[in-house]
């Protein structure tokens, strides 16, 4: 244990990132997914600006035009007028308000992103499972091959009289397991193809995977997208309590205004019977201050969901620790497991140079010595198996871990 963890240590302290080779991760999810982020983001730009710039009054243009009719005299009314009733001062919601916008653009482009890490996450982890079924299906091959020697040795050995047919239906349930456990690693294969062509358009034959590398715990909260999205959660309800307060403080807003009026009046016959045009401009300033019965009420709710997205911040930290923690804990085993591999494929290599040394003495047989083979074959394959399954691992790093430079 002491001699693994100062293996895995120089890696985890000299890496400094992940995917650092890795430049365009798109290509992994399809160009319909591609497409739909980037509308995402775009959605988010245009929404903040909305949000940004909504203490803006627009301008109202208005325009009526109205017939009335008494006894035998008929009057036609047309009205237009522009005006704009703009706030220039609100005790700070006007600045509040502006920089409540751009967290909310902060925190839902972090949503989006978090969205979009998640989705390519998923394709690589397929293509990697895939792989590792490609792998965990040559391994099984070699594992048939030796129970279709063991079985033709126990066959050869029964029909001479040797072995009891017990061992001999023993021999073939087991090459029946190890057939049957290599349909299922194809099965479980098609399905991840399946899943996989939902969400990329990358050939998972031919698709090069990005390498992971391991960090520190340091580095991945420093660079961490989801603890970023909740710390930029918080921003955002500190600026909507700021700005709800603000709401119930004195407001002082100026506006202007210019009408024009006219004013046909006509006889039954049609004729004009006289004609008023009236046009004025109106401009000033006012002040306001609303008197809420809810607003301590309303100020008061707001300051506990700022408060709370604070806790959520702190716990989110603390989750993420412990799922970094995890992390370490499964990739240690996987390399535990890995290095005695290692040392099973040294000693299989051992073994089948001393049996290939008794084979050309003539004491074993080429059965014994293809079966060593096979079981070498074995122990490379698991070898394989597990640095990806070291790799799956680091995925859920990966998933939450951005270096931005």
């Amino acid at each position: 244990m002491k001699a693994l963890k100062l293996l895995i240590a120089p890696l985890i302290l000299s890496s400094v990132n992940i995917f650092a080779q890795d430049s365009n991760l798109d290509e992994y999810i399809s160009k319909n997914k591609q497409e739909y982020f980037l509308l995402e983001e775009q959605k988010v730009d245009s929404s903040s600006d909305v949000l940004r710039d909504s203490w803006i009054s627009p301008v109202m243009l208005n325009y009526s035009y109205g017939i009335s009719e008494a006894y035998n005299a008929q009057s036609i009314t047309k009205k237009t007028s522009i005006s704009i009733d703009q706030p220039i001062f609100q005790s700070g919601g006007i600045y509040y308000g502006i920089k409540y916008a751009e967290a909310n653009r902060i925190y839902s482009k972090y949503s989006v992103d978090v969205a979009k890490r998640k989705v390519i996450k998923d394709a690589i982890s397929l293509l990697m499972q895939i792989k590792q079924s490609d792998i965990r299906a040559q391994k099984q091959n070699y594992m048939i091959k030796n129970a279709e020697i063991d079985l033709a040795q126990k066959k050869e050995a029964y029909l001479n009289g040797q072995l009891d047919s017990g061992f001999l239906n023993s021999a073939i349930i087991d090459r029946n397991i190890v057939i049957q456990a290599l349909y299922d690693i194809e099965a479980n294969k098609e399905k991840l193809v399946s899943k996989l062509r939902a969400i990329s358009d990358a050939d998972h034959k031919s698709v090069t995977l990005p390498h992971l590398k391991l960090i520190d715990e340091d580095e991945f909260l420093k660079n961490n997208i989801v603890y970023k999205q909740s710390k930029s959660f918080s921003e955002k309800a500190r600026y909507s309590k700021n700005t709800t307060i603000t709401q119930y403080l004195p407001k002082l807003s100026i506006y202007a205004g210019y009408n024009w009026d006219e004013t046909e009046n006509l006889n039954f016959g049609g004729t004009l019977a006289g004609d008023k045009k009236t046009d004025y401009a109106t401009y000033g300033f006012k002040a306001s201050m609303p008197l809420n019965i809810n607003a301590l009420d309303d100020i008061e709710t707001s300051r506990v969901e700022y408060l709370e997205s604070k806790i959520v911040e702190a716990d989110k930290k603390r989750e993420l620790k412990a799922i970094f923690e995890q992390v370490m804990q499964n990739i240690e085993n996987f390399e535990k497991k890995k290095l005695l591999s290692v040392e099973n494929k040294d000693l299989y290599a051992t073994l089948l140079d001393e049996t290939k040394t008794l084979y050309e003495a003539g004491y074993k047989t080429e059965y014994d010595v293809e079966m060593m083979q096979n079981s070498l074959e074995v122990q490379k394959m698991d070898i394989e198996i597990y640095e990806i399954d070291k790799e799956l691992e680091l995925l859920t790093l990966y998933e939450m871990y951005v270096n931005e430079i």
